[in-house]
């Protein structure tokens, strides 16, 4: 995957010269190519359209209101089917570093790690936003602190919806934090990312989304290196034979196992138990 990178284009949708641009949706946007964006965060958010929109990799189907949150290193791209109207905010790294509001930074980095959230209760969320539109064209005398103001109280606004959101929230870190909770609670490990997503409430496209955001590998990944680091830890410390620890890794082929672990291993389970007590 990384090689195509290079490849990728990269969108720039605000001057050299400004920190920070609010401004309503364009309504001619129906299909866009995937891109990522040149160093900047954006929010969008839609009150009206339908369609899908792609973030790395993964499937949203419109249903406004909604807030969607693009950092730089994601690609994502529209594919509407009909007119949208909502705002985006673009957010420069530079306006967070003149920014001296450590609250309004923290809320910048929690925001960073949501992709999108349903809401109900929009009113509030639609007048900050035209508000920050206002004051993004106008560029009065004071209009940075005005700015940062309206950013702060809409940003907590969405920190509230997103604490109390069960059911479209993504939160990246969180959620293969919660992954890996679950690897670790102690029951019978399964070897399919698909029954981890549904213990999360989630999608396996999501969780993989989640895994690659938090340590750059798939979700695939992370549950074989858990599941090999277990069978090895059996192997080494314990007495019990490889087809004891093929059923308590709830393998139900003992021969399924040992291609399991040896495709991810480089040995066999036998050959690692060997080498290992061979070691000085």
């Amino acid at each position: 995957m990384q090689q195509l990178e290079p490849n990728i284009p990269i969108k720039d949708k605000i001057s050299p010269d400004r920190h920070i641009k609010a401004e309503a949706f364009r309504k001619d946007i129906r299909k866009t190519e995937p891109h990522k964006h040149k160093q900047y965060f954006e929010i969008i958010y839609l009150t009206k359209g339908t369609g899908v929109h792609w973030i790395d990799g993964v499937r949203y189907e419109l249903r406004p209101p909604v807030l969607y949150f693009i950092t730089q290193n994601q690609v994502h791209n529209w594919e509407l089917e009909s007119e949208p109207d909502g705002y985006v905010v673009i957010i420069k790294k530079s306006f967070v570093l003149r920014s001296l509001d450590l609250e309004l930074k923290m809320l910048l980095h929690q925001a960073s790690n949501i992709t999108c959230i349903n809401i109900t209760d929009n009113a509030t969320i639609q007048c900050l936003f035209g508000l920050l539109v206002e004051e993004s064209i106008m560029g009065a005398q004071f209009s940075f602190p005005v700015i940062e103001g309206l950013l702060k109280a809409l940003l907590a606004k969405i920190q509230r919806i997103s604490d109390s959101s069960d059911n479209s929230t993504l939160r990246k870190t969180n959620m293969y934090e919660s992954f890996l909770e679950k690897l670790h609670q102690g029951s019978p490990v399964k070897s399919k990312v698909a029954y981890y997503a549904g213990l999360l409430n989630t999608s396996p496209q999501n969780l993989n989304a989640a895994c690659r955001k938090a340590v750059d590998l798939p979700a695939t990944a992370v549950l074989s290196d858990f599941i090999i680091n277990e069978a090895k830890r059996l192997l080494l410390y314990t007495d019990k034979t490889v087809s004891e620890i093929s059923f308590s890794l709830n393998f139900n082929d003992p021969s399924h196992f040992v291609k399991y672990f040896k495709r991810f291993a480089g040995q066999t389970p036998q050959s690692f138990r060997l080498n290992s007590s061979q070691m000085p």
